[in-house]
């Protein structure tokens, strides 16, 4: 188990590193200025957060009261993953859109490709940090 430290330095690190390359790739991706993406990134920080903590309230609510004492199987976990992005997406077309200057179908394309960049990136940053940073038990 991680300790309430570690999980800090992992948000920290993946957050800052996630930003640098939304704003440098991106930049040159979308054809906007690093500046441009880098406060987009951080937008999108702050959705993923809030839309994270009310997503899942309502994931569980739902839970509770439809599939009360259930597990949770894998075909469940990717309807929440799916949802989960889902939702990401159809916002993040309207924040891409404002922000950027696009047209809607721009910024669809846009969002989807930072979806897949970002479902890369995560697997990867987790993998590396484990790498890095190994449990305890592992360590």
């Amino acid at each position: 188990m991680r300790t309430f430290r570690d999980r800090v330095r992992h948000t920290i690190i993946f957050e800052v590193v996630a930003l640098l390359l939304m704003a440098t790739a991106g930049s040159w991706f979308a054809g906007r200025s690093a500046l441009a993406m880098g406060v987009m990134s951080l937008m999108f920080s702050v959705i993923v957060m809030a839309w994270n903590l009310v997503f899942n309230w309502l994931f569980d609510t739902w839970e509770q009261r439809y599939r009360p004492g259930r597990r949770r199987g894998v075909a469940l976990r990717v309807t929440h993953a799916v949802l989960f992005e889902a939702g990401l997406v159809l916002v993040g077309i309207f924040v891409i859109a404002w922000w950027l200057d696009m047209t809607l179908w721009q910024a669809l394309v846009l969002d989807l490709g930072f979806a897949l960049f970002f479902a890369a990136y995560a697997f990867a940053y987790n993998w590396a940090y484990d790498v890095v940073f190994p449990l305890p038990a592992q360590a």
